[in-house]
């Protein structure tokens, strides 16, 4: 019985003109002959094809990012051939999409791609480097999912670049490979003239190769000073969670663009992480290695500590997921937070940068319309999404990290006052142990369960999932940062509203959507009207603004001269506090600190790695 299935399925194979067990795999060849113009050629060859058409897609949508952005837009100059080099027919039943046929088992695509954006979630090619992210360069195939990748890179003539890539080298210089579709999609590459950096980590008998592979414009100096703090915000996070991931191949790699014209940003990867800036090391160190931070700690929470709502990550559609807020949020909270234990800020500006959080939790209107799970569940449309009509979020959302950071804040000096020995690096330690480790997806209720666990406290785990992540009640931050010896300090410098405004010939246009809880918004007035006047003074900048300010007090009602939608009047507001919190030390406010207080407030913020 079981011959005559392998023969009938030979004669199967041998109906469709292919070959008997072909075995599957995919090989690209990247090439820069017209770099200059931001091109790349891409060969993608297909083998061991079963069906008699191969789909062969741009992905959608990218890891770390979770709305749509249409790659296949950058893609041009298609043509397919067989295994012996002739012409095959394809069709588009979509814009993301190319069906051919008629080939022999084997299938190669070549095409154009365009990419002059360099960031963690585009490509971008020039003379200077080649920046990859996989799901913007690569068309795959869903049918060969599960099949091997080889990835050739061939440099410009008279180049010297090297590549800064997770993918696993081989022998061939250039060249790597990914065990499947998965892999590669999830691994980003930069191809330049790059300078290398790398320490071994060893612990539990098992060493680990951490390196950064950086381009940029500045000094090897600047490079080695950026790199022994990198290595400090590295054994701060190994600290928070007990241990490194097993990384494959032993190494997780840094890949730094800082070059003129880089858009910021930073993308999480399992092994390595995508940083870019235009900032430079002499000029923007400190925000470079935050972006570090917050990225490496990923390597643990996201990448590891997996909500199951984005597995498997999902190329052809956007991914929703109700847990960001502890994926993306708790990451900020530990990024800021790690950069102090690691010596890289001091106290004063991490408690100024803790605080920025809770501020915009407070003044923010967002916090009535939904909760933090529901916030999260809006990434697609928000997290690097364009649209070109205006929406109402200036009133309706609060970004998943913003509200997660401040819950992160929160929970941690719950756990530090409310129960012995615990703290917020006690429960991240759990949730790595549980799901991280394992590598097994969690659900909501499995990180209430665990805070249960952690606390031995089933009551306060439910009632804290119900009133501030289910729920849209705020945590008593005030309250609690008394606890830790703190006190969040509100201003007293008066203001018209929390908009940013755009001053241009002698008068201030509001330049956003207004705040429902802003002076601005309550005297009646929104994007685009225009401020002339403030009790009969020109407003013609923010430095005169600022002095006529100064001889007011919150509470003060003051006469502006508008013009909305061309007609020009006079309005009553009422200025309010400027949206601002300091979180400062009890003891230079004047109070006394308690000994206990003192203690919590110090184990938070020292250095945790031994």
């Amino acid at each position: 019985m079981k011959k005559n299935f392998w023969v009938a399925l030979a004669v199967a194979f041998c109906s469709l003109g292919l070959p008997a067990q072909a075995q599957q795999s995919v090989n690209y060849q990247v090439s820069f002959e017209n770099a200059l113009h931001h091109e790349a050629s891409v060969t993608a060859t297909f083998t061991g094809v079963a069906s008699p058409t191969l789909e062969v897609r741009m992905a959608r949508s990218s890891p770390g990012r979770y709305a749509l952005h249409e790659f296949a837009k950058n893609v041009y100059s298609v043509s397919a051939t067989n295994g012996k080099g002739q012409p095959l027919t394809f069709t588009r039943p979509n814009l993301h999409q190319w069906n051919i046929t008629g080939h022999d088992g084997t299938v190669t695509v070549k095409y154009t791609l365009f990419a002059d954006h360099p960031d963690g979630t585009y490509a971008g090619v020039s003379p200077a480097h080649a920046h990859l992210n996989a799901p913007a360069t690569f068309m795959y195939a869903q049918a060969l999912e599960n099949a091997p990748v080889q990835v050739k890179f061939i440099a410009p003539a008279g180049s010297n670049w090297t590549a800064a890539t997770q993918l696993k080298p081989e022998t061939v210089p250039l060249t790597f490979s990914a065990p499947n579709f998965q892999y590669l999609m999830d691994s980003p590459t930069e191809l330049a003239n790059l300078q290398w950096r790398e320490w071994t980590v060893t612990e539990k008998g098992r060493e680990q190769k951490i390196r950064i592979g950086m381009h940029h414009q500045g000094t090897a100096q600047e490079l080695d000073d950026y790199t022994q703090k990198a290595k400090r915000i590295v054994q701060e996070s190994q600290a928070v969670f007990g241990e490194l991931p097993a990384f494959d191949f032993g190494t997780y790699t840094f890949i730094a663009c800082y070059m003129p014209g880089t858009p910021g940003d930073g993308m999480e990867h399992r092994n390595s992480t995508v940083i870019t800036s235009s900032r430079t090391l002499k000029t923007g160190m400190n925000p470079n290695l935050g972006t570090l931070a917050h990225e490496f700690f990923h390597a643990w929470n996201v990448e590891r500590i997996r909500p199951k709502s984005l597995e498997p990550f999902n190329f052809n559609d956007a991914n929703m997921s109700g847990e960001l807020w502890l994926a993306e949020g708790f990451t900020s909270y530990y990024g800021n937070l790690l950069l102090h234990r690691a010596g890289v800020t001091d106290q004063a500006n991490y408690l100024e940068t803790a605080a920025s959080p809770i501020l915009a939790l407070a003044v923010s209107p967002g916090k009535a319309y939904f909760t933090p799970v529901e916030m999260s569940q809006q990434a697609p449309f928000v997290d690097a999404s364009r649209s070109v009509d205006a929406t109402n979020r200036t009133n309706t959302y609060i970004s998943y990290y913003t509200y997660g950071n401040a819950i992160a804040l929160g929970l941690d000096f719950t756990l530090r006052t409310k129960f012995k020995n615990l703290t917020l690096d006690d429960y991240m330690r759990l949730l790595w142990q549980r799901f991280g480790k394992p590598e097994k997806p969690y659900t909501l209720p499995d990180l209430e369960k665990a805070l249960a666990d952690l606390t031995k406290d089933a009551r306060f785990a439910q009632e804290f999932f119900q009133k501030h992540i289910n729920g849209k009640e705020s945590m008593p931050y005030s309250a609690l940062a008394q606890e830790m010896g703190l006190q969040l300090q509100p201003s007293k410098t008066p203001v018209l509203g929390w908009e940013s405004l755009k001053f241009q010939n002698d008068k201030a246009v509001i330049a956003q959507g207004t705040f429902s809880n802003s002076p601005l918004y309550q005297a009646g007035l929104d994007r685009d009207d225009t401020l002339l006047t403030m009790n009969g003074q020109k407003l013609t900048s923010y430095k005169m603004l600022d002095s006529l300010l100064t001889k007011h007090q919150p509470g003060d009602q003051v006469q502006l001269e508008v013009v909305q939608q061309g007609q020009k009047k006079t309005v009553a507001l009422t200025l309010a506090p400027e949206p601002k919190f300091n979180l400062v030390p009890l003891e230079k406010t004047g109070q006394k600190v308690s000994s206990k207080a003192k203690a919590r407030r110090e184990a938070w913020l020292r250095p945790q790695a031994k």
